[in-house]
């Protein structure tokens, strides 16, 4: 009986769901756990964040041609409808899935990690790794990470807004090699994907559309601004408010330019550390 992680990524949807995924296999320390991948590319730089097994998959429901029946998995993604979800739980012996959604409701056969929902069988938390809460010199005073994806360009379509700003760049992962060097060229301080870790803990003020990058600056005493995206879920939206945490939406340069000019009267909270809980939470429900 093996046991599985998957999680949805891609070039249209980035990489926080990954990151996450991620951060939750590391808390877990030397269990036996592969990570399943929609796509290949971060699967196989997947050992570089900790992971020691991942595989690709062509599509979700690819699945049960790697595992058996009676596995154990932990599922975050949107991509199943209702009954593809109701198979994965009569199909794996233990089902944990993870969700964003406020509205959310835990179904027979499976378990939640949820940041909204409680009650037996819940894990109400959100995933932050540990090593953002440890204090750092904010030596970034401003910078901006649109994301880990950007198909359609967006950044360099929405550039008005940060006029007047000058933030420092944080490349994606999946950006394409001429659009990086583009993106370089408008951007006096540029870092790159491999300096995320350390521009998360040194920015003071953070504007990203990353939900998981807001989380991890908030922890490491930051001031995130998120911007909302068109393409983005709003499943975030609670939580941030909760947290006291500005929201930008659709590129609004008046309401950036407010939160910024406004950012020192903000009562930012500091989010809890539920690693340790996550992982307890895990290991006692899938028998590790």
């Amino acid at each position: 009986m093996k046991t599985y992680y998957y999680v949805h990524t891609g070039h249209r949807i980035g990489l926080d769901r990954f990151r996450r995924a991620a951060t939750i296999i590391r808390s877990l320390g030397d269990v036996d756990i592969t990570l399943l991948c929609s796509d290949y590319r971060i699967a196989q730089v997947a050992r570089e964040f900790g992971v020691k097994n991942s595989l690709g998959l062509d599509v979700i429901r690819n699945i049960p041609q790697i595992s058996h029946h009676g596995d154990k998995i932990i599922f975050d993604s949107d991509e199943a409808n209702p009954i593809m979800l109701e198979d994965m739980r009569n199909y794996f012996s233990r089902f944990i899935r993870v969700s964003d959604c406020p509205d959310d409701k835990k179904e027979n056969k499976e378990l939640l990690i949820s940041p909204y929902l409680n009650g037996e069988g819940i894990c109400n938390s959100y995933v932050i790794d540990d090593k953002y809460f440890e204090q750092a010199e904010k030596s970034i005073g401003i910078s901006y990470f649109f994301g880990d994806d950007d198909y359609e360009k967006d950044l360099e379509k929405n550039l008005s807004l940060l006029e007047g700003i000058s933030p420092e760049l944080q490349l994606g992962f999946y950006y394409f090699l001429d659009y990086e060097e583009m993106l370089k060229s408008k951007f006096v301080h540029y870092h790159e994907f491999e300096e995320y870790d350390e521009m998360i803990k040194k920015t003071d003020i953070l504007i990203t559309a990353s939900p998981q990058a807001v989380l991890e600056n908030l922890a490491s005493g930051g001031r995130p601004i998120y911007i909302q995206r068109e393409d983005y879920t709003r499943n975030f939206q609670n939580l941030f408010t909760s947290l006291n945490i500005p929201i930008v939406d659709n590129y609004d340069k008046n309401k950036l330019t407010y939160a910024i000019k406004t950012i020192n009267n903000n009562n930012y909270l500091k989010p809890k550390q539920y690693c340790n809980k996550i992982s307890k939470f895990i290991k006692e429900n899938l028998n590790l």
